[in-house]
């Protein structure tokens, strides 16, 4: 993420919108950065009392799975972002990065944002030892670091990143989710 802010910051782009990075602690133990944050900034999962803040959220993207080239998206179940998603994935064809699908994926960061009905997403990367070698063990070092695939990254999230800065609109939302109390899908 902090190569995306140097991508955009060298074309001395200049978004209409706020341009945040986050770097979460505490994920492997159970998202407790990011969780945090929403919680203070946005909403909390438990009550569903909403920030002012979260009027102002346009999206939020992760990546999550180490090296590995971008594929595609998970829309989260937000189906309303798949054309738009779809047209911004079309300059990365020739990189691989082709797929749009309305499927989930857990265990990052991005579900403390849609927790609280804010649009955020996981990008479908490569595992590349990912599951089987790296995750979890003194083998995820940057050896195991593919730079070509980190170029890849990065230029295709600087790319989203602009253009939801950019948009009229805030991305598209789902419906606001219901008070989940602590214990019961809550924080």
């Amino acid at each position: 993420m902090m190569e995306v802010v140097r991508i955009l910051k060298t074309l001395g782009i200049q978004p209409r919108r706020t341009i945040r990075i986050a770097l979460w602690s505490g994920e492997e133990e159970g998202l407790l950065g990011s969780r945090g944050y929403v919680k203070k900034t946005f909403a909390d999962p438990a009550t569903m009392q909403l920030l002012p803040a979260h009027e102002k959220f346009a999206g939020y993207f992760n990546i999550d799975n180490g090296t590995g080239k971008v594929r595609g998206i998970y829309l989260q179940g937000n189906e309303a972002c798949r054309p738009i998603f779809t047209k911004w994935l079309e300059p990365f064809h020739d990189l691989g990065a082709t797929t749009v699908t309305i499927s989930n994926t857990g265990g990052t960061d991005h579900q403390s944002f849609d927790a609280v009905g804010l649009p955020g997403f996981q990008f479908i990367q490569d595992e590349i030892e990912y599951n089987t070698r790296t995750h979890h063990t003194n083998m995820d070092s940057y050896a195991h670091l593919r730079e070509d695939d980190l170029k890849q990254i990065a230029t295709i999230v600087a790319a989203f990143v602009y253009n939801t800065a950019q948009r009229d609109e805030k991305l598209p939302r789902k419906e606001l989710p219901k008070p989940r109390p602590a214990g019961r899908g809550g924080f």
